[in-house]
């Protein structure tokens, strides 16, 4: 089975480049956020009011080992997935890595306009969000790092991640 997870800090563009290298190589797309909203019932907005962090970290491993994937699948994960419980060891175990470095700057530029959808980012503004992301990005970069393949996310293109993850 060949599996291809995505990670990296929310607004990288896990989404949208694992559903280009899908595509590109005939493979099945699933994005983890997606199918958590559709098992909760509700957004992860929603959920993380409801619920808090902790009820939605549990409930975002339990998704991403309980899915029966098919072979040829690339999984797009939520950025805070890889930094909880064993899930990038589980990743790791199942299928390649990648995650979509990008600075902090870039990312607070990609992220402003849609905060809302973001529970964590939702009332956070120019340097208070700039503060924020540098500090979680490198809270979790430890993590994103034992990714099996490091793609830099401003010269990203389809064939250079398939020829990322196919070493040649």
């Amino acid at each position: 089975m060949d599996l291809i997870f995505f990670t990296g800090f929310m607004g990288c563009g896990k989404t949208t480049w694992s559903r280009k290298l899908a595509a590109h190589l005939g493979y099945d797309f699933i994005d983890l956020d997606h199918l958590l909203e559709e098992q909760a019932g509700m957004t992860i907005a929603e959920y993380f009011a409801s619920y808090g962090e902790e009820a939605f970290r549990i409930l975002e491993s339990e998704v991403l080992k309980q899915t029966a994937y098919s072979n040829n699948t690339v999984i797009s994960t939520g950025g805070g997935l890889p930094c909880f419980f064993d899930n990038m060891n589980w990743m790791n175990a199942h299928g390649k890595t990648v995650y979509i470095k990008l600075s902090p700057k870039t990312l607070v530029d990609r992220l402003e306009k849609g905060k809302a959808k973001r529970p964590l980012l939702r009332d956070k503004h120019g340097d208070e969000l700039l503060a924020f992301i540098t500090e979680k990005l490198a809270e979790r970069e430890d993590y994103y790092l034992q990714s099996d393949y490091i793609a830099d996310g401003i010269s990203l293109s389809v064939e250079g991640l398939e020829e990322l993850i196919n070493g040649e």
